[in-house]
């Protein structure tokens, strides 16, 4: 039984990596299920029954992109101590991940128009915004920010973010698009600053 839990882990792995490759290469109306099943030496079988459809297989891809650059945003978050450079590491690093060529159609173009706005924005709220929450009320309790709804801010802010991302990915010089975002983000912030 052990083996075959292996065995399932290790196509489960094997499809995501594969479609990943295409999903990002062709976006997703263009990436053909068979070319990803051959190239993973596996059968369609074996994505309906672990993924359902071509959809579910995007799905668990998304999540995935998702989950990457979340720890990602951490792991740079990390990098201070200090709670509002923190903050600022975060944001600079959910902006820089999310507009990577292996990210930034599965993440910010397709995921949307695949799955719908709103599963899409749940999974968001789940994810990137989830720890951007978590961060603001930390700040907050800690006196950063004063007499504000984090809720707000939170939501404020990943919109900034997501909108930056999507105009960053289509600008010819990415490193100055994101410093220019970066810096109007941390002086928005600073408003609210205590």
């Amino acid at each position: 039984m052990k083996r075959s839990k292996e065995e399932s882990y290790e196509t489960i792995n094997q499809l995501r990596e594969v479609a990943r490759k295409h999903f990002t290469e062709h976006g997703y109306a263009a990436t053909v299920l068979d070319e990803i099943v051959k190239e993973a030496n596996l059968t369609r079988g074996a994505v309906y029954h672990h993924f359902g459809s071509k959809k579910g297989l995007f799905l668990a891809v998304l999540e995935s992109v998702q989950r990457e650059v979340a720890e990602r945003v951490e792991s740079e978050a990390a990098q201070s101590e200090d709670l509002w450079d923190q903050l600022i590491l975060g944001c600079l690093a959910f902006v820089t991940a999310a507009v990577e060529e292996k990210n930034k159609r599965i993440m910010l173009i397709d995921g949307p128009a695949v799955l719908g706005w709103e599963t899409w924005r749940s999974m968001d709220e789940k994810g990137s915004m989830q720890l951007l929450h978590e961060q603001l009320q930390l700040m907050q309790n800690q006196g950063y920010f004063e007499s504000i709804s984090i809720d707000a801010l939170t939501h404020i802010l990943s919109g900034a973010l997501n909108e930056s991302a999507l105009w960053i990915a289509q600008m010819p010089n990415v490193a100055e698009s994101v410093e220019e975002t970066m810096k109007i983000i941390s002086m928005l912030l600073e408003k609210f600053r205590t």
